[in-house]
């Protein structure tokens, strides 16, 4: 494990927030068909007139092109979510102090002063610092 898979797991995670966003944004689009025709009256004089018509709308289901960009947004999805899985899967073999260590730093944005203080056990900012690099360099 390295500091840019740990960075890796929060791009993942932000992806998979705004691939549903965009995903949920693309089933409320509807596509429009807009039709033109050259028609005549009925009636004496038989005058060409030109008609446009607006057609139904196309769901995600029924077009094919928002059908093929929910796929690519679907198959970005499930590459994120991959990556965030198997960062997760590691964090679970590493004792819970490293873990506390990499959610508070690297998940919640901590500095190195915060992340002592909450530590607490005369934990120092360069001594967590210091800590984390080893077990980075170490993995």
């Amino acid at each position: 494990m390295n500091k840019q898979i740990l960075e890796n797991y929060i791009d993942a995670c932000e992806l998979i927030r705004e691939i549903e966003k965009e995903i949920k944004r693309l089933h409320q689009k509807t596509t429009v068909i807009r039709t033109s025709v050259l028609e005549s009256d009925k009636d004496f004089p038989y005058e060409k007139q030109h008609f446009v018509m607006n057609e139904t709308a196309l769901s995600v289901q029924e077009n094919p092109k928002l059908r093929y960009e929910e796929k690519l947004l679907q198959e970005q999805k499930a590459n994120a979510e991959r990556i965030r899985l198997e960062v997760q899967q590691f964090l679970n073999t590493v004792s819970p102090r490293i873990q506390r260590i990499i959610q508070m730093k690297y998940f919640e944005g901590k500095t190195w002063e915060e992340v002592a203080k909450k530590l607490g056990r005369k934990a120092t900012a360069d001594s967590v610092r210091i800590e984390l690099k080893r077990f980075l360099q170490k993995g």
